[in-house]
Protein backbone atom coordinates (compact mmCIF):
# COMPACT_ATOMS: atom_id res chain seq x y z
CA UNK A 1 0.00 0.00 0.00
CA UNK A 2 1.20 3.51 -0.78
CA UNK A 3 -0.29 6.96 -0.42
CA UNK A 4 -0.88 8.80 -3.69
CA UNK A 5 -2.04 12.27 -4.66
CA UNK A 6 -5.78 12.80 -4.80
CA UNK A 7 -9.08 12.18 -3.09
CA UNK A 8 -12.50 10.97 -4.24
CA UNK A 9 -11.55 10.97 -7.94
CA UNK A 10 -8.41 8.87 -7.47
CA UNK A 11 -10.23 5.55 -7.90
CA UNK A 12 -11.07 4.44 -11.44
CA UNK A 13 -14.49 5.49 -12.71
CA UNK A 14 -15.23 8.24 -10.17
CA UNK A 15 -15.89 11.86 -11.05
CA UNK A 16 -16.57 14.89 -8.87
CA UNK A 17 -16.98 18.65 -8.83
CA UNK A 18 -17.53 21.50 -6.38
CA UNK A 19 -19.21 24.80 -7.18
CA UNK A 20 -20.64 28.02 -5.75
CA UNK A 21 -24.43 27.62 -5.92
CA UNK A 22 -25.40 30.71 -3.93
CA UNK A 23 -26.28 29.01 -0.65
CA UNK A 24 -23.41 30.80 1.09
CA UNK A 25 -22.33 34.35 0.49
CA UNK A 26 -18.83 33.97 -0.81
CA UNK A 27 -17.53 30.40 -1.05
CA UNK A 28 -18.20 27.09 -2.78
CA UNK A 29 -21.19 25.34 -1.26
CA UNK A 30 -22.21 22.32 -3.36
CA UNK A 31 -20.36 19.18 -4.38
CA UNK A 32 -21.13 16.04 -6.28
CA UNK A 33 -19.41 12.66 -6.55
CA UNK A 34 -20.54 10.15 -9.19
CA UNK A 35 -19.43 6.80 -10.55
CA UNK A 36 -19.46 5.73 -14.19
CA UNK A 37 -21.12 2.47 -13.13
CA UNK A 38 -23.40 1.53 -10.22
CA UNK A 39 -21.68 1.04 -6.86
CA UNK A 40 -22.37 -1.09 -3.86
CA UNK A 41 -22.45 1.27 -0.91
CA UNK A 42 -21.98 1.19 2.85
CA UNK A 43 -22.67 3.85 5.43
CA UNK A 44 -22.43 4.77 9.09
CA UNK A 45 -24.47 7.52 10.66
CA UNK A 46 -24.94 9.74 13.70
CA UNK A 47 -25.94 8.18 17.01
CA UNK A 48 -27.84 11.36 17.90
CA UNK A 49 -31.57 10.69 18.34
CA UNK A 50 -32.17 13.90 16.38
CA UNK A 51 -31.24 12.89 12.83
CA UNK A 52 -31.19 15.26 9.88
CA UNK A 53 -33.35 14.52 6.85
CA UNK A 54 -30.35 13.54 4.65
CA UNK A 55 -29.28 10.97 7.25
CA UNK A 56 -32.71 9.35 7.10
CA UNK A 57 -32.69 9.40 3.29
CA UNK A 58 -29.22 7.85 3.09
CA UNK A 59 -30.02 5.18 5.66
CA UNK A 60 -32.92 4.11 3.47
CA UNK A 61 -30.73 3.96 0.35
CA UNK A 62 -27.84 2.14 2.08
CA UNK A 63 -29.99 -0.36 3.97
CA UNK A 64 -32.70 -1.11 1.42
CA UNK A 65 -31.31 -0.67 -2.10
CA UNK A 66 -28.56 -2.67 -3.84
CA UNK A 67 -26.60 0.09 -5.57
CA UNK A 68 -25.92 3.82 -5.66
CA UNK A 69 -24.62 6.05 -8.46
CA UNK A 70 -23.89 9.46 -6.95
CA UNK A 71 -23.79 11.70 -3.89
CA UNK A 72 -25.01 15.31 -3.83
CA UNK A 73 -23.74 17.46 -0.96
CA UNK A 74 -24.53 20.99 0.14
CA UNK A 75 -22.90 23.08 2.86
CA UNK A 76 -24.37 26.11 4.61
CA UNK A 77 -27.69 24.56 5.67
CA UNK A 78 -27.93 21.25 7.55
CA UNK A 79 -31.52 20.32 6.62
CA UNK A 80 -31.93 19.13 10.21
CA UNK A 81 -35.10 19.55 12.29
CA UNK A 82 -36.99 20.45 9.11
CA UNK A 83 -39.82 17.89 9.23
CA UNK A 84 -41.53 16.32 6.23
CA UNK A 85 -40.70 19.34 4.09
CA UNK A 86 -36.98 18.83 4.67
CA UNK A 87 -37.22 15.11 3.86
CA UNK A 88 -39.15 15.98 0.73
CA UNK A 89 -36.30 18.24 -0.34
CA UNK A 90 -33.95 15.26 -0.10
CA UNK A 91 -36.23 13.42 -2.50
CA UNK A 92 -36.40 16.47 -4.79
CA UNK A 93 -32.60 16.72 -4.84
CA UNK A 94 -32.22 13.01 -5.57
CA UNK A 95 -34.89 13.13 -8.25
CA UNK A 96 -33.17 15.98 -10.08
CA UNK A 97 -29.80 14.21 -10.02
CA UNK A 98 -31.42 10.92 -11.04
CA UNK A 99 -33.16 12.57 -13.97
CA UNK A 100 -29.91 14.04 -15.29
CA UNK A 101 -27.89 10.85 -14.72
CA UNK A 102 -30.58 8.52 -16.03
CA UNK A 103 -30.95 6.43 -12.89
CA UNK A 104 -33.46 5.84 -10.09
CA UNK A 105 -33.79 8.46 -7.32
CA UNK A 106 -32.96 5.66 -4.88
CA UNK A 107 -29.48 5.47 -6.41
CA UNK A 108 -28.74 9.03 -5.31
CA UNK A 109 -27.36 9.78 -1.84
CA UNK A 110 -27.62 13.27 -0.37
CA UNK A 111 -25.81 15.04 2.45
CA UNK A 112 -26.02 18.45 4.07
CA UNK A 113 -24.01 20.40 6.63
CA UNK A 114 -24.45 23.81 8.19
CA UNK A 115 -26.98 25.60 10.36
CA UNK A 116 -29.70 23.47 11.98
CA UNK A 117 -33.39 24.38 11.66
CA UNK A 118 -33.46 26.16 8.31
CA UNK A 119 -35.05 24.75 5.19
CA UNK A 120 -32.58 24.32 2.38
CA UNK A 121 -33.06 26.60 -0.65
CA UNK A 122 -34.28 23.80 -2.88
CA UNK A 123 -34.39 25.92 -6.05
CA UNK A 124 -30.70 26.75 -5.64
CA UNK A 125 -29.95 23.11 -4.82
CA UNK A 126 -31.66 21.79 -7.96
CA UNK A 127 -30.03 24.46 -10.09
CA UNK A 128 -26.71 23.51 -8.56
CA UNK A 129 -27.26 19.88 -9.55
CA UNK A 130 -28.04 20.96 -13.10
CA UNK A 131 -24.80 22.94 -13.16
CA UNK A 132 -22.64 20.20 -11.69
CA UNK A 133 -23.65 17.16 -13.76
CA UNK A 134 -22.06 18.36 -17.03
CA UNK A 135 -19.00 19.58 -15.09
CA UNK A 136 -18.21 16.21 -13.44
CA UNK A 137 -14.57 15.27 -14.00
CA UNK A 138 -12.18 12.53 -12.94
CA UNK A 139 -9.33 15.01 -12.51
CA UNK A 140 -7.52 15.45 -9.22
CA UNK A 141 -8.49 19.13 -9.30
CA UNK A 142 -12.19 18.25 -9.53
CA UNK A 143 -11.86 16.08 -6.44
CA UNK A 144 -10.20 18.95 -4.62
CA UNK A 145 -12.98 21.35 -5.65
CA UNK A 146 -15.49 18.92 -4.14
CA UNK A 147 -13.46 18.70 -0.92
CA UNK A 148 -13.44 22.49 -0.69
CA UNK A 149 -17.16 22.82 -1.38
CA UNK A 150 -18.23 20.71 1.61
CA UNK A 151 -16.31 22.84 4.14
CA UNK A 152 -18.14 24.91 6.77
CA UNK A 153 -15.92 26.32 9.53
CA UNK A 154 -13.10 24.08 8.27
CA UNK A 155 -9.95 26.04 7.47
CA UNK A 156 -8.42 23.45 5.11
CA UNK A 157 -9.68 20.83 2.68
CA UNK A 158 -9.33 17.22 3.79
CA UNK A 159 -8.59 14.46 1.29
CA UNK A 160 -6.33 11.42 0.88
CA UNK A 161 -5.86 8.44 -1.44
CA UNK A 162 -3.93 5.15 -1.44
CA UNK A 163 -3.12 2.33 -3.86
CA UNK A 164 -2.75 -1.36 -3.09
CA UNK A 165 -2.68 -4.64 -4.99
CA UNK A 166 -5.53 -7.15 -4.67
CA UNK A 167 -5.60 -10.30 -6.75
CA UNK A 168 -2.89 -8.94 -9.02
CA UNK A 169 -4.87 -5.76 -9.76
CA UNK A 170 -4.14 -2.20 -8.66
CA UNK A 171 -6.93 -1.01 -6.37
CA UNK A 172 -7.38 2.58 -5.24
CA UNK A 173 -9.21 4.01 -2.23
CA UNK A 174 -9.71 7.77 -1.98
CA UNK A 175 -11.66 9.98 0.36
CA UNK A 176 -12.62 13.44 1.48
CA UNK A 177 -14.31 14.74 4.59
CA UNK A 178 -15.32 17.89 6.39
CA UNK A 179 -15.43 18.57 10.08
CA UNK A 180 -14.20 21.24 12.44
CA UNK A 181 -16.77 21.78 15.19
CA UNK A 182 -19.64 19.90 16.86
CA UNK A 183 -17.35 16.90 16.74
CA UNK A 184 -17.53 14.11 19.30
CA UNK A 185 -17.72 10.32 19.30
CA UNK A 186 -19.66 8.57 18.14
CA UNK A 187 -19.31 10.29 14.81
CA UNK A 188 -19.29 14.04 14.63
CA UNK A 189 -20.41 17.06 12.57
CA UNK A 190 -18.59 15.38 9.87
CA UNK A 191 -19.35 14.26 6.41
CA UNK A 192 -17.01 11.64 4.96
CA UNK A 193 -17.06 10.22 1.45
CA UNK A 194 -14.78 7.37 0.47
CA UNK A 195 -14.61 5.86 -3.02
CA UNK A 196 -12.89 2.72 -4.26
CA UNK A 197 -12.67 0.77 -7.49
CA UNK A 198 -12.31 -2.49 -5.56
CA UNK A 199 -14.68 -5.33 -6.36
CA UNK A 200 -16.24 -6.23 -3.03
CA UNK A 201 -19.70 -7.39 -1.96
CA UNK A 202 -22.05 -4.99 -0.23
CA UNK A 203 -22.00 -7.17 2.89
CA UNK A 204 -18.19 -7.17 3.13
CA UNK A 205 -18.03 -3.43 2.36
CA UNK A 206 -20.39 -2.62 5.23
CA UNK A 207 -18.52 -5.00 7.54
CA UNK A 208 -15.21 -3.29 6.76
CA UNK A 209 -16.59 0.22 7.25
CA UNK A 210 -18.55 -0.51 10.42
CA UNK A 211 -15.55 -2.17 12.04
CA UNK A 212 -13.09 0.53 11.03
CA UNK A 213 -15.23 3.47 12.16
CA UNK A 214 -14.79 2.31 15.75
CA UNK A 215 -11.05 2.98 15.68
CA UNK A 216 -11.02 6.08 13.44
CA UNK A 217 -13.90 8.55 13.20
CA UNK A 218 -15.33 7.38 16.53
CA UNK A 219 -12.03 8.14 18.26
CA UNK A 220 -11.98 11.89 17.63
CA UNK A 221 -13.48 14.79 19.52
CA UNK A 222 -13.27 18.56 19.32
CA UNK A 223 -15.96 19.84 21.64
CA UNK A 224 -18.10 17.01 23.02
CA UNK A 225 -21.13 17.73 20.81
CA UNK A 226 -22.50 14.89 18.67
CA UNK A 227 -24.13 16.26 15.52
CA UNK A 228 -27.43 15.56 13.78
CA UNK A 229 -25.85 15.08 10.35
CA UNK A 230 -22.90 12.71 10.81
CA UNK A 231 -22.50 10.53 7.75
CA UNK A 232 -19.72 8.42 6.27
CA UNK A 233 -20.45 6.83 2.91
CA UNK A 234 -18.24 4.26 1.18
CA UNK A 235 -18.84 3.53 -2.52
CA UNK A 236 -17.23 0.63 -4.41
CA UNK A 237 -17.68 0.30 -8.19
CA UNK A 238 -15.54 -2.79 -8.88
CA UNK A 239 -13.77 -1.23 -11.86
CA UNK A 240 -10.30 -2.31 -10.69
CA UNK A 241 -11.19 -5.80 -11.86
CA UNK A 242 -9.87 -7.69 -8.85
CA UNK A 243 -11.58 -10.94 -7.83
CA UNK A 244 -14.67 -9.88 -5.87
CA UNK A 245 -14.14 -9.97 -2.12
CA UNK A 246 -17.01 -11.97 -0.65
CA UNK A 247 -15.44 -13.31 2.53
CA UNK A 248 -12.91 -12.30 5.18
CA UNK A 249 -9.92 -13.61 3.26
CA UNK A 250 -6.43 -12.19 2.73
CA UNK A 251 -7.66 -9.63 0.20
CA UNK A 252 -10.35 -8.48 2.64
CA UNK A 253 -7.73 -7.94 5.33
CA UNK A 254 -5.55 -5.95 2.94
CA UNK A 255 -8.54 -3.84 1.87
CA UNK A 256 -9.52 -3.24 5.50
CA UNK A 257 -5.97 -2.16 6.35
CA UNK A 258 -5.94 0.36 3.49
CA UNK A 259 -9.39 1.64 4.45
CA UNK A 260 -8.14 2.11 8.01
CA UNK A 261 -5.24 4.19 6.73
CA UNK A 262 -7.56 6.44 4.70
CA UNK A 263 -10.05 6.88 7.54
CA UNK A 264 -7.33 7.48 10.13
CA UNK A 265 -5.74 10.24 8.02
CA UNK A 266 -9.13 11.89 7.45
CA UNK A 267 -10.05 11.61 11.14
CA UNK A 268 -6.76 13.19 12.23
CA UNK A 269 -7.21 15.99 9.69
CA UNK A 270 -10.56 16.80 11.27
CA UNK A 271 -9.28 16.69 14.83
CA UNK A 272 -6.31 18.90 13.95
CA UNK A 273 -8.60 21.40 12.22
CA UNK A 274 -10.94 21.78 15.20
CA UNK A 275 -12.50 25.20 15.43
CA UNK A 276 -9.87 27.67 16.62
CA UNK A 277 -7.34 24.88 17.19
CA UNK A 278 -3.60 25.41 17.06
CA UNK A 279 -2.57 21.79 17.69
CA UNK A 280 -3.62 18.21 17.09
CA UNK A 281 -3.76 16.47 20.47
CA UNK A 282 -3.34 12.71 20.43
CA UNK A 283 -3.67 10.37 23.40
CA UNK A 284 -2.25 6.86 23.27
CA UNK A 285 -3.25 4.50 26.06
CA UNK A 286 -1.01 1.44 26.25
CA UNK A 287 -0.94 -1.70 28.39
CA UNK A 288 -4.59 -1.40 29.37
CA UNK A 289 -6.62 -4.38 30.56
CA UNK A 290 -8.76 -4.47 27.40
CA UNK A 291 -9.23 -2.65 24.09
CA UNK A 292 -12.61 -1.36 25.24
CA UNK A 293 -11.10 0.16 28.41
CA UNK A 294 -8.16 1.61 26.47
CA UNK A 295 -10.59 3.42 24.14
CA UNK A 296 -12.61 4.81 27.04
CA UNK A 297 -9.46 6.09 28.75
CA UNK A 298 -8.03 7.70 25.61
CA UNK A 299 -11.34 9.41 24.76
CA UNK A 300 -11.65 10.73 28.30
CA UNK A 301 -8.31 12.51 28.02
CA UNK A 302 -8.86 14.14 24.63
CA UNK A 303 -12.34 15.33 25.59
CA UNK A 304 -11.22 16.95 28.86
CA UNK A 305 -11.66 20.72 28.52
CA UNK A 306 -9.05 21.40 31.18
CA UNK A 307 -6.52 19.17 29.45
CA UNK A 308 -7.28 20.74 26.08
CA UNK A 309 -6.76 24.21 27.59
CA UNK A 310 -3.43 23.07 29.05
CA UNK A 311 -2.30 21.87 25.63
CA UNK A 312 -3.17 25.29 24.21
CA UNK A 313 -1.04 26.90 26.92
CA UNK A 314 1.83 24.41 26.34
CA UNK A 315 1.48 23.57 30.02
CA UNK A 316 2.52 20.10 31.21
CA UNK A 317 -0.28 20.04 33.77
CA UNK A 318 -0.31 16.26 34.09
CA UNK A 319 -2.78 16.28 36.97
CA UNK A 320 -5.52 17.10 34.50
CA UNK A 321 -4.71 14.02 32.43
CA UNK A 322 -4.56 11.71 35.44
CA UNK A 323 -7.84 13.20 36.62
CA UNK A 324 -9.47 12.58 33.22
CA UNK A 325 -8.29 8.97 33.30
CA UNK A 326 -9.72 8.67 36.80
CA UNK A 327 -13.26 9.80 35.99
CA UNK A 328 -13.47 7.79 32.76
CA UNK A 329 -15.25 4.95 34.56
CA UNK A 330 -12.36 2.52 34.09
CA UNK A 331 -10.89 1.00 37.25
CA UNK A 332 -7.07 1.13 37.51
CA UNK A 333 -4.31 1.73 40.04
CA UNK A 334 -3.20 5.39 39.73
CA UNK A 335 0.03 4.55 41.54
CA UNK A 336 1.14 2.40 38.61
CA UNK A 337 0.51 4.89 35.80
CA UNK A 338 3.38 6.31 33.74
CA UNK A 339 2.78 9.36 31.55
CA UNK A 340 4.83 10.78 28.69
CA UNK A 341 4.54 13.76 26.34
CA UNK A 342 5.91 13.41 22.82
CA UNK A 343 6.14 15.55 19.69
CA UNK A 344 8.57 16.38 16.89
CA UNK A 345 10.61 18.23 19.55
CA UNK A 346 11.23 15.07 21.60
CA UNK A 347 9.78 12.86 24.32
CA UNK A 348 9.69 13.34 28.08
CA UNK A 349 8.39 11.24 30.99
CA UNK A 350 6.17 13.36 33.22
CA UNK A 351 5.08 10.88 35.89
CA UNK A 352 6.25 7.44 36.94
CA UNK A 353 4.03 5.20 39.03
CA UNK A 354 1.65 8.11 39.54
CA UNK A 355 4.33 10.49 40.87
CA UNK A 356 6.01 13.54 39.31
CA UNK A 357 9.42 12.65 37.84
CA UNK A 358 10.95 16.08 38.46
CA UNK A 359 10.97 16.72 34.72
CA UNK A 360 12.19 19.95 33.13
CA UNK A 361 9.28 22.36 32.65
CA UNK A 362 11.26 24.13 29.94
CA UNK A 363 11.76 20.91 27.98
CA UNK A 364 8.12 19.92 28.45
CA UNK A 365 6.93 23.31 27.17
CA UNK A 366 9.15 22.94 24.11
CA UNK A 367 7.63 19.54 23.35
CA UNK A 368 4.09 20.84 23.88
CA UNK A 369 4.66 23.80 21.56
CA UNK A 370 4.55 21.68 18.40
CA UNK A 371 1.60 21.44 15.96
CA UNK A 372 1.06 17.79 16.89
CA UNK A 373 1.33 16.67 20.52
CA UNK A 374 0.91 13.17 21.96
CA UNK A 375 0.23 12.08 25.53
CA UNK A 376 1.13 8.44 26.22
CA UNK A 377 -0.46 6.81 29.28
CA UNK A 378 0.98 3.46 30.32
CA UNK A 379 -1.62 1.78 32.54
CA UNK A 380 0.50 -1.36 33.32
CA UNK A 381 -2.60 -3.55 33.48
CA UNK A 382 -2.44 -5.68 30.34
CA UNK A 383 -1.48 -5.54 26.67
CA UNK A 384 -4.35 -3.58 25.06
CA UNK A 385 -3.93 -0.17 23.43
CA UNK A 386 -6.02 2.54 21.77
CA UNK A 387 -5.50 6.00 20.32
CA UNK A 388 -7.85 8.99 20.31
CA UNK A 389 -7.46 12.37 18.63
CA UNK A 390 -8.60 15.84 19.61
CA UNK A 391 -7.26 19.37 19.64
CA UNK A 392 -6.46 22.18 22.00
CA UNK A 393 -9.15 24.52 23.32
CA UNK A 394 -8.55 28.15 22.37
CA UNK A 395 -10.13 31.56 22.68
CA UNK A 396 -11.10 31.38 19.02
CA UNK A 397 -13.32 28.34 19.58
CA UNK A 398 -15.68 30.49 21.64
CA UNK A 399 -15.50 33.37 19.17
CA UNK A 400 -16.34 31.13 16.20
CA UNK A 401 -19.33 29.51 17.88
CA UNK A 402 -20.65 32.63 19.57
CA UNK A 403 -21.57 34.16 16.20
CA UNK A 404 -21.83 31.07 13.99
CA UNK A 405 -25.26 32.01 12.58
CA UNK A 406 -24.56 35.72 12.23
Amino acid sequence: MKEINGGVTAAKGFKAIGIFAGIKKDRKDMAMVASDVPCVCAGTFTTNVVKAAPVKWDQDVVYHYPTAKAVVVNSGVANACTGEEGYGYCRDTAAKAAELLGVSEHEILVASTGVIGRQIPIDLIKKGVETMVPMLSDSTQAGTLAAEAIMTTDTVKKEVAVELTLGGKTVTIGGMCKGSGMIHPNMCTMLGFVTTDAAISKEMLQKALSADIQDTFNMISVDGDTSTNDTVLLLANGMAGNPEITEENEDYQAFAKALNYVNTILAKKMAGDGEGATALFECKVVNAASKAEAKILAKSVITSSLTKAAIFGHDANWGRILCALGYSGVQFDPEKVDLYFESAAGKIQIIENGVDTGYSEEEATKILSEKEVTAIADMKMGEAAATAWGCDLTYDYVKINADYRS
